[in-house]
């Protein structure tokens, strides 16, 4: 088979999530009704956040920064898959496949870092409610929502600069619905086993070490409800943690069943319909759990329904 080292000149072809059956147009329907869903809920929520004063403390504004990481998720797989879809064509650019796997790699990495800070912000509310303002300053806020976007930035430029650096064989077809780094790596014309140990090490980084400190933070918290003396307050306690929970789970789950099982348990239709599931099906959960589960969220969107439609 012809190999080349043209990464500028030459598509790359996506063979996509769906082909063009009564099933499957069903189901692009419900796909494309859950990605307008999810762009406007998140960008309902960011904008609640920002628009209601009781809303602007560290817990929201980390909400705030979720719900915009997923906005963009979804922007920079959804659209192109759709319009692919729509028009009969599969291609993609190798500039447009690279800019999928760096923002891809990008936002997922950063919702990683993004939902351990948000696990510590409810441990220093809960655990020490009178140190809180200290601990859980806006400083330390920003600078932890600007370390979990850099982290994530720093691992998709590496991922997407050296998955495009490989050459690659005649035929560049990828099973996949969107560019990721280990579907275009199969297609390499060379050795990468060196490049998919990295890969798995940054995973393990970028997964293990949020969901410790996660489970860290929420062994803790357990401790210090058990220990209270007011039902109301456990019930309010259980209440804000069990919604960050679910979203933690939900996330974390996909992501290590995608990239942390061994290559003998992994099937490319299994892979595409859980890359499915995080990165088109969860963004719209987030949202839904937050405002379902929180008396602030639901207080701030009555106030919003009362101030534009009386």
């Amino acid at each position: 088979m012809e190999n080349t080292n043209d990464t500028t000149g030459v598509n790359f072809i996506l063979l996509g999530l769906l082909n063009y059956t009564q099933t499957h147009l069903f189901f692009f329907s419900v796909v494309l009704m859950t990605f307008l869903t999810s762009l406007m809920s998140n960008i309902f929520m960011i904008m609640l956040i920002h628009m209601d004063s009781r809303l602007c403390t560290p817990m929201y504004f980390l909400l705030s920064q979720l719900s915009l990481l997923d906005v963009m998720l979804v922007l920079t797989v959804v659209p192109k898959m759709v319009g692919n879809y729509l028009m009969h064509i599969r291609s993609i650019s190798p500039a447009g496949c690279g800019a999928q796997i760096f923002l891809f790699v990008t936002l997922e990495g950063g919702e990683c870092f993004l939902l351990a800070a948000m696990a510590y912000d409810r441990y220093a509310a809960i655990c020490h409610p009178l140190r809180y303002p200290v601990l859980m300053n806006q400083k330390l806020c920003l600078h932890m929502t600007a370390g979990s976007w850099l982290l994530g930035g720093v691992d998709g430029l590496m991922q997407a600069g050296v998955t495009l650096s490989f050459p690659y064989c005649h035929s560049r077809e990828i099973n996949h619905f969107f560019c990721e780094a280990p579907s275009l790596v199969r297609l390499a014309c060379t050795d990468t086993v060196i490049f998919e140990f990295f890969m798995y090490v940054c995973c393990v980084l970028m997964l293990l070490i949020p969901v410790s400190f996660i489970l860290a933070s929420y062994g803790l918290i357990l401790i210090t409800v058990l220990r209270m003396h007011s039902a109301e307050a456990r019930k309010k306690a259980f209440a804000t943690c069990s919604s960050h929970l679910a979203v933690v789970g939900f996330f974390f789950g996909t992501i290590i069943f995608i990239y942390m099982r061994p290559k003998s348990y992994r099937s490319v239709a299994h892979d595409k319909v859980v890359s499915a599931f995080y990165t088109i099906f969860t963004p719209v959960l987030n949202p839904l759990i937050y405002s379902v589960r929180n008396k602030e969220v639901k207080g701030a969107f009555r106030k919003w329904l009362e101030k534009y439609f009386q």
